[in-house]
């Protein structure tokens, strides 16, 4: 049996939405009245799932919206992280959401969390970013040079699936190239601290990764800053920000960007020893302060 399999991360069903601005996948599981939203980064798309479970856990239906040029959004749909923003609002209104809990802002979805809570704050209560792209130029010149190599639209499909072929016949060696780039601590030493379970999980969703037209446009948008201080100056919700200081996909110095600028924002330190924070041992804990976090009373800031 697959990883992918045995630790029921086989590929969620998905539904399209034809809107004004174009067409968006997306996946709503419902569970209870407060709706969340999820932004996921490079390389995820509606499909999968990565640390929904605190939200499960509160009881909270969860929307995750593909951005576009991953799963079956096209990339024509929102020309930025505001126009996905929009979108995304436009697609709660015809889903019937008349109130979002939290918008969540995965890595380089980020930005497009932050538009929507700016952008939307009568229908957004409350911001939450993981490991997020900020308010500053991303990635470096040497990571986004490689990106456009490896993931750009006619040789992702084949960089993915050398990609899912190591991590199901070698997975020590798959796992430690994809976390490679991924962490400010020896590989090695990361790999070999991987709790069984979270081996497992990880090896099944790296299986399942795809970077379509997404990731080359991701590169393309975040590059620059842009508007995006612009936008998070003009979040009135409360925001935490969850970060950890070994994350070298994207660093430390963004989320401190990031709670610098929000005018509502809580910094909490993860102490993972990567990007992916729903890995580390102090996860438990930050799911506590998330479910306080989203059990708190409606927002008094506007």
């Amino acid at each position: 049996m697959s990883n992918a399999r045995r630790h029921g991360l086989d590929e969620h069903p998905t539904e399209v939405a034809e809107l004004t601005a174009g067409r968006v996948e997306y996946r709503l599981d419902r569970r209870g009245p407060a709706t969340v939203v999820v932004f996921y980064g490079g390389h995820l798309r509606a499909g999968l799932s990565l640390g929904e479970e605190v939200f499960a856990e509160a009881g909270c239906s969860v929307l995750v919206p593909s951005r576009p040029g991953y799963g079956r959004t096209p990339v024509s749909t929102g020309a930025s992280a505001g126009g996905f923003a929009d979108a995304a609002a436009a697609l709660c209104a015809h889903l019937g959401i008349t109130e979002v809990a939290a918008v969540v802002g995965v890595s380089g979805g980020g930005p497009t969390a932050v538009a929507m809570a700016a952008r939307h704050s009568e229908l957004v209560q409350r911001l939450i970013l993981q490991s997020a792209v900020g308010p500053l130029p991303w990635p470096d010149r040497r990571t986004r040079l490689g990106a456009r190599i490896a993931f750009a639209p006619h040789t992702e499909h084949v960089s993915w699936a050398l990609v899912h072929s190591l991590v199901r016949y070698a997975p020590d060696v798959g796992l430690r190239m994809l976390l490679r780039d991924l962490t400010l601590l020896p590989v090695r030493d990361v790999v070999a601290c991987l709790r069984q379970e979270d081996r497992e999980r990880l090896l099944a969703l790296f299986s399942r990764m795809r970077s379509g037209r997404g990731f080359t446009r991701d590169l393309k948008e975040l590059a620059a800053a842009g508007d995006s201080v612009g936008q998070a100056v003009r979040v009135s919700r409360p925001a935490l920000v969850i970060a950890t200081r070994q994350d070298a996909a994207v660093r430390f110095v963004h989320a401190r960007a990031l709670a610098a600028v929000l005018p509502h924002a809580e910094l909490i330190e993860s102490r993972a020893d990567s990007h992916l924070i729903w890995f580390g041992r102090d996860w438990p804990l930050i799911s506590e302060r998330i479910h306080a976090f989203l059990a708190e009373g409606p927002s008094r800031t506007s």
